[in-house]
């Protein structure tokens, strides 16, 4: 069955008196010139407290999903600013424009969207690229889309078990001293691998997980699909597009578990083949940690409130840019590590606040 259609939108204020009212019951109203948008929900999401700074068209786009409506000519805002905790106008948000009402979309958001994105050929890496805050649906079968929607919390009881479990195995089965690497090519210069190496071999499978977290990120999530290949569009939207379309669809920030264990899968068995059994088991195993790491940590920078100057509270930022402005950069997720040597790092932003 299709999505139920958006709720109409609630009555808007149009005098200062009634902004001032909700602004005193926890709403939080910006006025743009005589335009007012309600970002109430919004803010609880997304908001980042930082310096003055140019706004994309992406953020003035998504700006006009919230518009409320306009407010009425002659009134005296002069001293009304600072009336309600959760007002801010035009003279405090001086980057803030106004943009003209959204054209007509080009899906039907009544339908599951993933067999008409094939269709959008040239005009799909712009259209995906323009966020939106509502829910997608991609199947028309009930059981296919429950497979591709997981609440956070399940991927940390489905893999938080298993790496213990594996990290268990891993450190007997090495301290029983029958693992020596290289000994495939020699026997009298093999190197044993004692038990007390298991969490420096550990720690190695998460920093590799981190480069393989941004190469998949870069180079599979943000290939660019060929304008005339309906099928390599419909994939890249299935795998990764979605989410720059919807950021903020709870259901779709972590990575199903279904479809993971094949992914996981493919990864264990490249490891047992380059590697002896239990040393390829220990680095896969703080792989498979990092990666549960990097699905918490992803969710938590679209729907967490990190404290402002803390590691996450930066890394929000930064991810808040790469969807915003800067999806050909900032393709680090946990970590912005890799992002210097491959040179997509975002750049920081200087800007003057106007007089």
């Amino acid at each position: 069955t299709p999505p139920a259609p958006p709720p109409a939108a609630p009555i808007p204020p149009q005098s200062a008196a009634e902004v001032r009212a909700r602004c005193a019951q926890g709403a939080c109203l910006v006025r743009c010139r005589r335009r007012l948008y309600d970002l109430s929900g919004f803010v609880r999401l997304a908001a980042l407290d930082g310096p003055p700074h140019r706004h994309s068209a992406n953020a003035r786009r998504w700006l006009e999903q919230y518009y409320v409506g306009e407010m009425e000519p002659g009134e005296d805002w002069q001293g009304h600013e600072e009336a309600g905790a959760g007002f801010a106008s035009k003279h405090q948000t001086r980057q803030v424009s106004p943009v003209s009402q959204p054209a007509l979309d080009l899906v039907d958001w009544q339908k599951p969207l993933l067999w008409q994105v094939g269709y959008l050929g040239e005009k799909y890496d712009e259209w995906v690229h323009q966020p939106v805050d509502r829910p997608i649906r991609l199947f028309h079968s009930d059981f296919l889309e429950s497979l591709s929607k997981t609440a956070w919390y399940v991927v940390f009881m489905v893999w938080a078990p298993v790496v213990l479990y594996l990290s268990w195995v891993s450190y007997t089965s090495l301290a029983q001293g029958n693992t020596r690497l290289f000994s495939s090519f020699t026997t009298e210069y093999s190197i044993p691998v004692h038990k007390y190496y298991f969490p420096f071999i550990f720690l190695l499978g998460m920093f590799l997980w981190s480069l393989l977290e941004y190469l998949i990120h870069r180079f599979v999530f943000h290939m660019k699909p060929p304008a005339s290949n309906y099928y390599l569009i419909t994939l890249h939207f299935l795998l990764h597009g979605q989410h720059h379309k919807s950021p903020f669809d709870s259901s779709r920030l972590v990575f199903p578990p279904v479809p993971a264990s094949l992914v996981i899968g493919f990864f264990y068995g490249v490891l047992q083949l380059l590697l002896p059994e239990v040393l390829g088991l220990s680095v896969f195993v703080g792989g498979l940690c990092g990666y549960v790491i990097y699905d918490m940590m992803h969710y938590y920078l679209h729907y967490g409130s990190p404290k402002k100057g803390t590691y996450l509270y930066g890394l929000k930022a930064y991810h808040v840019k790469h969807h915003f402005e800067h999806q050909k950069s900032g393709f680090g997720i946990s970590t912005r590590f890799w992002d210097r040597p491959f040179r997509t790092l975002i750049p920081e932003e200087t800007f003057e606040k106007e007089d």
